[in-house]
């Protein structure tokens, strides 16, 4: 297995699904699975704030990518493929400060 492709987290995350009868068990639910999401960013939120150790925030942040893979999997879109395009969307976006960070967004309604 190439562990450096997304096929291969993509087809691993699927026979997870698989296994668990995530299909039939309410596992690939969207908004069970926007939930589950929540919560594991308020586990890397804690992360940070709290100070834990670099190893911890590295272990939630794959669950947080393996939940989206998931959801990808749930709502039969190719999330490789919608990464890419939002690559091409928001390089071709302009940088603001705001509040003393630099943000990359469109900025409605706001004076670029």
């Amino acid at each position: 297995m190439n562990k450096n492709s997304y096929q291969s987290m993509l087809n691993v995350v699927q026979a997870f699904h698989d296994k668990h009868d995530f299909k039939n068990r309410g596992g690939e639910d969207l908004p069970y699975r926007v939930a589950l999401m929540a919560e594991e960013l308020g586990e890397i939120s804690a992360c940070i704030t709290k100070g834990r150790a670099v190893e911890d925030l590295a272990e939630e942040s794959a669950d947080l990518l393996i939940l989206l893979i998931g959801t990808a999997i749930s709502a039969g879109f190719d999330l490789n493929q919608a990464f890419w395009d939002k690559m091409e969307k928001i390089g071709q976006r302009q940088a603001k400060m705001v509040a003393g960070k630099i943000r990359v967004s469109e900025f409605r309604g706001v004076d670029k």
